[in-house]
């Protein structure tokens, strides 16, 4: 079996206090911390063990990760497994980079995100150098919030040309014409992210080749479908992996929609899909249009 995995389990503090975000500066209790560590250690044991099978996995957590020694320590140990293509991590960079150092770099990814306001801007850009340096595999992204756009064309002006910024549409936020062609100078992908996509009875590799997993082992065919396919641990999620289409309305998150089948960002992201590194083509705008059909709200 080749799977996707996208695993998110209980962990909901970060050490930011983004306004866009609900889970901004909450705190975890001590036995919360626990209960999480015990879940991705499970996880953790459960993919080192799946030797017949192929997997890539990708951390989504509500909060920072990195900042927590065991999501470093299962970074390091499942980069390391043959049997495992790539491992990433979506996080806001504010973690030290030396533990990447015992990571195999050829299998390990981040996905970074600068939220202006929250770190020095040197600091996170000095931390893109170190990732450089190291030959670690990233991308770098923002919010495209009207605020942002000077802190994002600064980003794009420092940051080696060979690491992709994308932008994030704002939830809520809509973009004209004038505002959406600022964003996509920077992000020749921004059409993706400007609009929700049309998803509703369109086939999408979720729930067949790509699974959600939750600190319990309970599996979804992604975090926005909330029907069960069964649990990883017993295995009772393998009979129910075959191809379906998508029953929401639409899917306006990249984690969701770059995987639906309609949309051509497995070619444009060939290689890079969990840590939303693209082609080099693509990075200069040179991919299939969106079709217009599966864009905008209904």
């Amino acid at each position: 079996m080749d799977l996707t995995i996208l695993y998110r389990g209980p962990l909901a503090s970060c050490d930011y206090d983004c306004p866009y975000c609900p889970f901004a500066k909450r705190r975890d209790s001590t036995a919360q911390l626990r209960a999480d560590r015990a879940a991705l250690d499970r996880f953790a044991g459960w993919a080192r063990a799946q030797t017949d099978d192929r997997l890539s996995v990708l951390f989504t957590p509500w909060g920072e990760g990195l900042v927590r020694s065991w999501y470093r320590r299962a970074m390091v140990e499942l980069s390391r497994e043959p049997h495992i293509d790539r491992v990433a991590i979506q996080t806001n960079l504010s973690c030290r980079t030396e533990w990447l150092a015992e990571a195999d770099l050829d299998t390990v990814a981040l996905w970074c995100t600068y939220h202006p306001g929250q770190t020095p801007y040197e600091r996170f850009l000095d931390k893109t150098r170190r990732l450089v340096g190291m030959g670690v595999r990233f991308s770098v992204g923002i919010v495209g919030l009207p605020e942002h756009l000077e802190h994002a064309r600064r980003l794009r002006a420092e940051l080696p040309e060979q690491v992709y910024l994308w932008v994030n549409a704002a939830e809520g936020h809509s973009y004209t014409d004038e505002q959406a062609a600022l964003w996509t100078e920077l992000d020749p992908l921004f059409p993706f992210s400007r609009e929700p996509h049309r998803s509703a009875g369109l086939p999408c590799r979720t729930g067949s080749t790509v699974v959600s997993v939750d600190g319990d082992g309970t599996v979804r065919r992604c975090h926005f479908v909330r029907a069960e396919l069964g649990n990883l641990y017993d295995g009772s999620y393998r009979a129910a992996l075959a191809p379906r289409p998508c029953p929401l309305a639409v899917c306006d998150c990249h984690i969701g929609y770059v995987h639906l089948e309609t949309l051509p960002l497995y070619d444009t992201f060939a290689g890079g899909v969990l840590e939303r590194v693209p082609t080099a083509e693509a990075r200069l705008g040179k991919y299939p249009a969106v079709p217009t059909s599966h864009t905008g709200t209904p």
